[in-house]
């Protein structure tokens, strides 16, 4: 019996300690709800295509950290975990596993444009160009 209750202990232990005290948020989301997300003053947008499709254009507002760049996890490690966090790249696979790694990362709410930037041009949403 005291075998039996020790078990359960362990279980409800190992079930605590990999749980998070925060609650984390993950979506992808179409160009609507970016657009959302945009009017929010909080809201930290992140393109990480490369230098090279950045120089075409970009959503305003975006900062770019570029996935491929060896120091990506520094660079987006200061930024605020417990503000809302938007990615996107050309369409949608790079910035799945950067939410995925700002998931890991500790963040709480982390949208990923699933369409990308293609699909954000496509739709005729505004772009910038440096």
């Amino acid at each position: 019996m005291k075998l039996l209750k020790f078990a359960w202990i362990a279980v409800i232990a190992v079930a605590c300690s990999s749980t998070s005290t925060e609650a984390q948020d993950y979506s992808r989301i179409d160009n609507a709800k970016l657009e959302e997300l945009l009017k929010d003053p909080e809201l930290q947008l992140v393109d990480v295509r490369t230098p090279e499709e950045v120089k075409a254009g970009y959503i305003a507002g975006a900062a770019h950290i570029d996935i491929y760049d060896p120091q990506f996890i520094d660079k987006v490690s200061k930024l605020v975990k417990t503000k809302p966090v938007a990615v996107y790249c050309a369409v949608g696979g790079r910035s799945a596993n950067a939410g995925r790694k700002l998931q890991e990362l500790g963040f709480t709410q982390v949208y990923d444009l699933a369409e990308g930037y293609r699909g954000w041009v496509r739709a005729g949403k505004p772009i910038k160009k440096d």
